[in-house]
């Protein structure tokens, strides 16, 4: 590197670090933004399975493996398409006797498989219910029911989380005898957790009205806004 060269890059590098260059950090006022809205919810999932004890561990695969598949089939039979059930686990576990002696002894074998449907229809949640239990099923672990495109709902809620913390910033800005500028940043959290109903016994699930009600949809958004002082 020549010294005309190096010199050049020593020029540059003390103008880079002086103050004309330097990162400026705006005065600001910061403050979360908040809406809500509620929608009647167009989607569900259940939960189901099927459990089945005996003495072997393949005994007990077997009737499983034998009992889902009938399940799974009346499912396709009530018009639900395979993308909409999904296998969520299968377990096979030994079970022991009451026992003081340990190890306790082996008395049998317990298998399990659950499956959860999703319902594109909120109206057929109940039918859907009453293929699985009459078909086999004898877990119904829950149902959930959702917004399937909350972001569209959101969209409604942002312009009024934005209002909220303008309404907010103000306050403080009036407080504090100073004038707001523009933004300097905003970002946004949004939250809307399914509604989940409680575990419900087989004996129930089938006869049992299912109400879905309304889900609501949460958005917070932080804003940044640039301070100005008021003019004497």
């Amino acid at each position: 590197m020549s010294r005309a060269m190096k010199r050049a890059l020593a020029v540059v590098g003390m103008l880079l670090a002086s103050p004309a260059f330097a990162q400026v950090s705006l005065p600001s006022i910061s403050v979360t933004g908040e809406a809500t809205i509620s929608a009647a919810p167009d989607l569900a999932q259940i939960d189901g399975g099927v459990t089945n004890d005996a003495k072997t561990a393949r005994e007990a695969s077997e009737a499983n493996n034998k009992a889902m598949g009938i399940v799974l089939l009346a499912l396709k039979s009530a018009g639900i398409t395979e993308k909409d059930f999904q296998t969520s686990q299968i377990s096979l576990q030994p079970q022991y006797a009451l026992s003081k002696n340990s190890p306790s002894p082996i008395i049998g074998f317990r298998a399990s498989n659950r499956v959860t449907v999703t319902v594109r229809d909120v109206a057929k949640v109940g039918s859907v219910i009453d293929t699985l239990v009459t078909n086999g099923a004898n877990e119904i672990g829950g149902i959930s029911f959702m917004v399937a495109q909350p972001s569209k709902l959101l969209d409604e809620a942002r312009p009024k989380a934005i209002a909220d913390a303008r309404r907010k910033a103000d306050i403080y800005a009036q407080s504090a005898g100073v004038m707001l500028g523009a933004p300097l940043s905003i970002s946004e959290e949004s939250t809307s957790a399914p509604t989940p109903y409680r575990k419900m016994s087989v004996g129930i699930a089938a006869a049992a009205p299912v109400a879905p009600g309304e889900e609501t949809l949460r958005i917070s958004v932080s804003v940044s806004y640039e301070i100005k002082t008021k003019a004497p």
